[in-house]
């Protein structure tokens, strides 16, 4: 794990540097700060409209009286978008926007929930009742 970590942590900066040289070469200076802060705005916005409909969706699903379990996942999902957009760099910033679209959320929540159930199945991961 801590191998992964370090590669991630080495290669993302990295491969950001490298997009943001490309496009700066390509576009200028200026366009391409105006772009990273163009993205981080959309996106501060796009995570506030997102998160405020998650959230009036879990509290329907407690209201009734169930645990809102894919609208946490998706709460934690627009709150992992958010923070990627706010991250100056273009490849972060389309990992946000496809965390943040509901589109592009649906897919990849069902195959975080296949992989929690089959860690939760493994015994990786353990969940008490109280």
């Amino acid at each position: 794990m801590f191998i992964k970590l370090f590669l991630v942590f080495i290669f993302v900066p990295v491969m950001e540097i490298y997009v943001l040289l490309s496009v700066g070469s390509l576009i200028g200076l200026w366009p391409t700060i105006g772009l990273i802060l163009a993205t981080g705005i959309a996106g501060a916005q796009l995570a506030r409209v997102q998160g405020i409909s998650v959230l009036f969706s879990i509290q329907q699903e407690l209201a009734q009286g169930r645990m809102p379990t894919s609208e946490l996942i998706d709460a934690a999902m627009i709150l992992a978008g958010g923070l990627l957009l706010l991250t100056p760099g273009f490849c972060t910033d389309l990992l946000g926007f496809l965390l943040l679209a509901p589109f592009s959320r649906k897919p990849l929540k069902q195959y975080l929930a296949r992989i929690f159930a089959r860690a939760i199945k493994n015994g990786q991961i353990q969940v008490n009742r109280y």
